[in-house]
Parts: C-alpha cells; structure tokens; sequence
C-alpha cells in the first residue's frame, strides 16, 4: 500500500497528485489518501509502509507528523529533504558544500553587509527566504531598495530564460525552457515552457544537486552564464509543467518499485 499526502496547492486545473494517483491506478498499485490532520503520529499504527509525500504545508504540523512518521516508515520525500529545499539558504549552503555552482550568494541581517554586497555586484536578486512559484522575488538596483533584513541575496546573472531539470532517483529524466520578458520565467509567472534535450552538462550539475540535498526526486532550476549551467534553486514538491518526459508515470512506477523493495 502506497500512503499519499497530497499537494495542498493543487486545483482541479493543475493537479500533481491526481495525475500519478492515475498512473499507480494504471499500474493496478494499491493507494489511500492520508490526512495528515488526522492522524496522531505517535500512535498512527503505520509501520513499514511507504509515504509519498505529494507536497506540505509550511505550517510545522505537517513536518513534525511526517519526521515522526519517517522513524518507521519510508517517506519520498523525506520531510528533512523537502525542509532543506524549501530554506533557500540551507540549499545554497548544501550545494556550496558539494561543490555545486551556483551565483555568489549571501544569507544577511547586517544592513551594511548587504548594501556592500549590492555596490560590489551594482544589481543583486532579493528572494524570501521561504517561497515558491517565484513569490517575492525581486530585483534590487538600489540601496533603499533592499526592504527589512534580514536578506537571502544572490548576484544578478543576465538571461531570458531558466532551465528546469526534474531528476528522480537521482538521474534527469526530463527538463523544459522557460522563457519570459521579466526577472522571473517560473510558469506561475507567466514564463511560457519548452521541452529540451537534457544535454552532459546540464544533466551532470541537476543530478549533483540532487545528490547534495540527498532527495528521491527534485526540480533543479538553471541558469546558463558564460561558464555553462549554475543552480538558482531545488524544489522539493516540485511540478513538471511543459515537459515531454511522462513524469507521472515515471514517479508511479519508482513509488511502486520502492514499494516492493520494501516487501522484499
């Protein structure tokens, strides 16, 4: 059996959880629905089982249930790996660890650090801390632009588009182009995405990212600058809008392989 938390942004018109619930359906795989609203972690009488965790609420109950019921249970993905993808700093500090490119990057609350850090690059990319579909994200030219600390701050790299690779168990399976006229090319935005091929090097640096968060599947967002792809971001919950790649299917079927192993 195949427990699944659902992602609590789907709709009728964009949903990720039904579109693999199909395919396990597809598969004649077994799967219920959990409400993690209504389960007491600490006497949820799961044990052994497999979790899919679709996506979660920033809220803490969710993680607090899912880290509990990660002791017993295989959970994909794991609530730490989700966490770890969610804080922008907490990935910007695994994939500088793993040796990852990614833009010059600075986490502050010192308002003089950041204005150095603004006049040493003359344009520099503002992104809350916690945040997603590119919420809040803004370029910043000006000192007195820079808003309250404390400050997740990255250096500007020109573009027209982004890159989003999805890797699942640990190989890049699929990747589209977002283009846009903004700063912002995520599809939520209004970015307009293209299947493309995954090239060596793009599918090298999105599995080593994958690898640096240590996460069963991921989107990692690129940028190509003059030495080839940097890494703005991972997402953990992440979507597959635009791409070729049947990512529904391809997840259903690591779900179930995963499950099995786990009866072996």
């Amino acid at each position: 059996m195949i427990h699944i938390v659902p992602k609590p942004t789907d709709t009728p018109d964009d949903n990720s959880t039904g579109a693999v619930m199909r395919e396990l359906e597809r598969a004649d795989a077994r799967y219920r629905v959990l409400d993690l609203g209504t389960i007491d972690p600490l006497n949820s009488g799961l044990e052994n089982e497999l979790i899919w965790v679709c996506g979660i609420r920033q809220d803490g109950h969710q993680f607090e249930t899912l880290s509990v019921l990660s002791l017993h249970n295989r959970v994909i993905n794991t609530p730490g790996s989700i966490v770890d993808c969610a804080s922008k700093a907490m990935t910007s500090a695994l994939l500088l660890k793993n040796g990852v490119r990614t833009p010059e990057t600075v986490y502050l609350r010192s308002e003089t650090q950041a204005r150095d850090f603004l006049l040493r690059h003359g344009k520099i990319v503002y992104k809350p801390l916690y945040g997603y579909d590119g919420n809040g994200i803004r370029l910043v030219t000006d000192p007195g632009d820079l808003g309250p600390g404390p400050w997740y701050l990255q250096e500007y790299v020109k573009n027209d588009r982004d890159f989003r690779v999805f890797v699942l168990g640990g190989e890049a399976v699929g990747a589209i182009t977002r283009i846009s006229e903004g700063l912002m090319h995520n599809i939520h935005q209004g970015g307009i995405g293209t299947p493309v091929p995954i090239d060596d090097e793009m599918r090298a640096i999105a599995e080593a990212s994958a690898s640096a968060i240590g996460i069963d599947y991921c989107g990692v967002d690129l940028l190509r600058d003059s030495e080839g792809y940097t890494v703005l971001e991972v997402n953990g919950t992440p979507n597959w809008h635009c791409m070729a790649a049947p990512i529904p299917r391809l997840l259903a079927a690591y779900l179930i392989e995963h499950e099995r192993m786990m009866r072996a």
